[in-house]
């Protein structure tokens, strides 16, 4: 016999274990930006004492546009990497939740599906046209995920793309002013 309250309670488990899982991965994602930032303000604070302790060094004219060259590079090559790291962070962080919305989808999906199926069993008679438009519904919505899903992908791989171009060239210039 069809018992809602046993697939209430089961689909509220369900999104209590889902929201469990969405809190602890934007947890580790914090935890991760949190370091980042530590990270790249210890090596800001430790940059800004050398460069302080090389202009106090500083004889001449010549020794100053030397060293303003040089600090100018060593930051732009950490504001690159800091970059970087973040944006495989940020995309790290994005297929994490990627893939924890497809999980989550997908159990939904095949909760709803089981629920009008074992509803359709006991509906009354007469009601197939109405559960066949909510199976129709289900699958339309399915459908439209998957093509949205497909869109997304495209679009991350495309940014995704760009964002490495424009730190390749990035690079290419720091190294081709420390050439010069």
């Amino acid at each position: 016999m069809y018992n809602p309250t046993e697939q209430i309670s089961e689909f509220s488990k369900t999104n209590v274990a889902q929201a469990t899982k969405f809190a602890a991965l934007s947890l580790e994602n914090a935890e991760k930006l949190m370091k980042l930032n530590l990270g790249a303000t210890k090596a800001a604070f430790a940059q800004t004492v050398e460069g302080a302790q090389a202009a106090a060094s500083v004889k001449d004219v010549q020794d100053l546009v030397a060293l303003r060259t040089k600090l100018a590079e060593t930051q732009m090559q950490t504001a690159v990497g800091y970059t970087q790291h973040l944006y495989e962070m940020a995309t790290e962080a994005q297929a994490g939740y990627t893939a924890l919305a497809e999980e989550a989808f997908g159990v939904y999906t095949k909760g709803m599906a089981a629920w009008v199926d074992n509803a359709s069993k006991s509906a009354p008679a007469g009601s197939e046209l109405a559960v066949n438009a909510f199976k129709s519904t289900m699958a339309a919505t399915s459908a439209a995920f998957d093509q949205f899903q497909k869109a997304s992908k495209q679009v991350v791989g495309m940014a995704d793309a760009n964002v490495r171009a424009a730190a390749a060239t990035a690079a290419k210039s720091v190294k081709g002013r420390k050439a010069a």
